[in-house]
């Protein structure tokens, strides 16, 4: 029985350090600012290319 709540006990610490993670990222907007950080960087990729379309 102790390996069994051994166990479970590792599956919770992991879950209370996951939700722990999220809870800050979601609270500190994180995901929005790294997706803001993204957007930068492609369009700067895609405003450096050459246009395709001749007149």
């Amino acid at each position: 029985m102790s390996k069994v709540f051994k166990i479970l006990w590792k599956i919770v610490k992991i879950l209370i350090v996951v939700v722990g993670i999220l809870y800050v990222v979601y609270q500190w907007n994180l995901d929005q600012k790294l997706l803001g950080w993204a957007y930068v960087q492609v369009n700067r990729i895609f405003d450096r290319k050459k246009q395709d379309i001749k007149f």
